[in-house]
């Protein structure tokens, strides 16, 4: 017997069956399904119930924690459930508007959509540091967060259903371009003959001194201009950097390399320079991002 809360996992791919896992292991009655079967026996020897259809699994537990392909897995596997008075909490990756329009449609149903961003891959979750964004009614989450704290921290963001996903996407977004960032640099010290190595120790100082508080902490600095709208220049304008940025894509061409990211970065740096940006700093460049290319 236990006191913990009795949670349902619908969706047992990587991230589902790991959660699930997670939730047995902190001593919650767990039920699962998943819509190909067979993918449930390790759970059931860990302790879990593994159930037929969606409808038992959602039967089984106030709280169905969802862990799909999109949101439209979902729509697909509850259709034609019973869901009044369920907390879905879903934490599947769609678009955040997907997200809104299926927060629109769970209150159809009887039932309240909590949206979520988990912030590591499956091997992380429960795990310290791991933690995800959730957006939905506050109230409503607060009820189940000692639960759901078992998978990580929760980070709530706010009552809009796509807020959640857009902090996903974000740092996602900030996640996936730094590192392929760092594979092209990679590649251009490479062509060199220089190894991966030898470059990764001034990457990291690099990194480090961008995120702290000191004159090269540009995170802070573009934080503060962007809230201000104000990009100040001075001797380091954008102009001067627009044309640094198409020298980097001469070094990535003349070194036999791909070249669609630094191009990328190059065009949208000429861009704020041609909009009358050019006296004005880097931070200028988000007013760019904000009016996209025709």
């Amino acid at each position: 017997m236990t006191n913990r809360e009795a949670v349902t996992v619908i969706g047992l791919g990587a991230m589902g069956a790991k959660m699930a896992h997670t939730f047995v292991a902190a001593g919650h009655p767990t039920t699962v399904w998943n819509r190909t079967p067979g993918r449930g026996a390790d759970l059931v020897a860990a302790g879990a119930t593994e159930v037929a259809t969606a409808a038992e699994a959602v039967a089984a537990s106030n709280l169905v924690v969802i862990s799909q392909v999109d949101y439209a897995a979902m729509n697909d596997s509850l259709r034609g459930v019973d869901l009044t008075g369920r907390v879905l909490v879903n934490l599947s990756s769609d678009s955040p508007d997907r997200l809104r329009q299926a927060g629109r449609w769970a209150t159809e149903q009887g039932a309240t959509l909590i949206t979520a961003g988990i912030m590591v891959p499956p091997p992380g979750i429960g795990e310290p540091g791991a933690y995800s964004f959730f957006s939905g009614p506050q109230d409503v989450l607060e009820a189940h967060t000692s639960t759901l704290e078992v998978l990580g921290r929760v980070d709530y963001v706010g009552s809009d259903p796509g807020l959640s996903m857009l902090y996903y996407q974000t740092m996602l977004n900030l996640f996936l371009t730094t590192l392929t960032s760092y594979m092209y640099s990679a590649a251009l010290v490479g062509s060199a003959g220089v190894s991966a190595e030898k470059l990764r120790p001034a990457i990291a100082t690099m990194l480090v001194d961008i995120a702290e508080d000191g004159p090269m902490g540009f995170l802070k600095i573009l934080t503060g201009e962007i809230d201000d709208g104000s990009y100040p220049g001075g001797e380091n304008n954008l102009h001067m950097m627009a044309v640094g940025t198409q020298h980097i894509v001469d070094a990535f061409t003349q070194a036999g390399l791909d070249t669609t990211l630094p191009a990328a970065l190059a065009e949208v740096f000429a861009r704020t320079d041609a909009g009358g940006y050019g006296r004005d700093g880097l931070g200028s460049v988000i007013e760019t991002i904000r009016k996209p290319a025709a």
